[in-house]
């Protein structure tokens, strides 16, 4: 069958399987099956596939169609500028969670590297440790827009680990971060960090009903929930953020408008508190001051 006809009917499958945007689906696993980008389907319409390369295709429809995510089936997702591997041990790296690195870049006072003129170093090296690192996205940015910082990476997974490491050594960041296995910020010594950023768990499983199915059923229920309204793992991480922060250092963590006032609360011992909005004005990234 040739690319086109191909393509068409992935789409009328995926659509008919009620999948969420068919066509962006159908592409980009049609892109890892011939390891090709999208301007290549489009100038290839007439193409045959092979019977290995149609086999190929029509299984991760199949895994697909039954709710398996993209990222999870190509093994791939990008997270600012960076292709990174993705396992279902880890947490799919997600557009929103950007916002964490632009409030740290922000709080040092610089502009993105990609973006910025210079390289400024900084008078002594700052020290970060980001908590839950899944696929390791946090740190991994963070490493290469702050390249003097010392970068500590803990989660609770080993398999969560491994991932981290394979992706810091695909981008050769694996000797600017120290990973840890650990349960939050277990083991650090008090005022050790300049800043501690994180994206943890914080969906409450009393939203259970409203989360896509695809989350519930094949994301790490660990990364995802969080209690029963989805602050048990930040209301126990703030202490000890508090301890393990220098005087003056910041924590910078992703939460979910369902959370806001509770994680306020949870901060009001806390200096120079801010909610920062995604660009559906949804409260997304909360920064406050030890």
């Amino acid at each position: 069958m040739q690319l086109r006809q191909t393509l068409t009917a992935a789409v009328t499958r995926l659509t008919a399987e009620h999948v969420p945007s068919p066509r962006m689906n159908a592409e980009l696993l049609l892109m890892f099956t011939l390891n090709c980008d999208r301007a290549y389907l489009y100038a290839h319409p007439e193409r045959d596939l092979s019977a290995y390369e149609q086999t190929r295709y029509d299984a991760a429809l199949t895994e697909r169609a039954r709710g398996v995510p993209t990222q999870y089936i190509t093994g791939h997702q990008e997270f600012w500028g960076m292709d990174l591997i993705v396992t279902p041990a880890v947490l799919i790296p997600r557009p929103e969670t950007e916002h964490v690195i632009e409030t740290v870049l922000d709080c040092v006072g610089r502009a993105p590297l990609r973006q910025a003129q210079s390289k400024p170093t900084p008078a002594s090296p700052l020290h970060i440790a980001d908590v839950g690192t899944g696929s390791g996205c946090i740190a991994l940015a963070l490493a290469k827009e702050l390249p003097e910082a010392e970068i500590h990476a803990t989660d609770i997974s080993a398999a969560a680990l491994e991932v981290a490491r394979a992706n810091a050594a695909r981008h050769q960041l694996e000797f600017r971060i120290q990973f840890r296995e650990a349960d939050l910020l277990a083991g650090f010594e008090k005022d050790s960090f300049d800043f501690i950023v994180t994206n943890p768990p914080y969906v409450g499983e009393s939203e259970e009903d409203q989360v896509q199915l695809e989350v519930r059923k094949f994301e790490p229920r660990s990364a995802v929930f969080a209690g029963h309204t989805g602050v048990k793992v930040i209301a126990r991480l703030i202490p000890q953020a508090y301890a393990a922060l220098k005087p003056g250092g910041w924590l910078v963590m992703e939460i979910s408008g369902t959370i806001v006032e509770e994680v306020k609360g949870l901060l009001r011992d806390w200096k120079d508190l801010l909610i920062r909005t995604d660009l559906q004005s949804i409260p997304r990234v909360v920064q406050a001051r030890k």
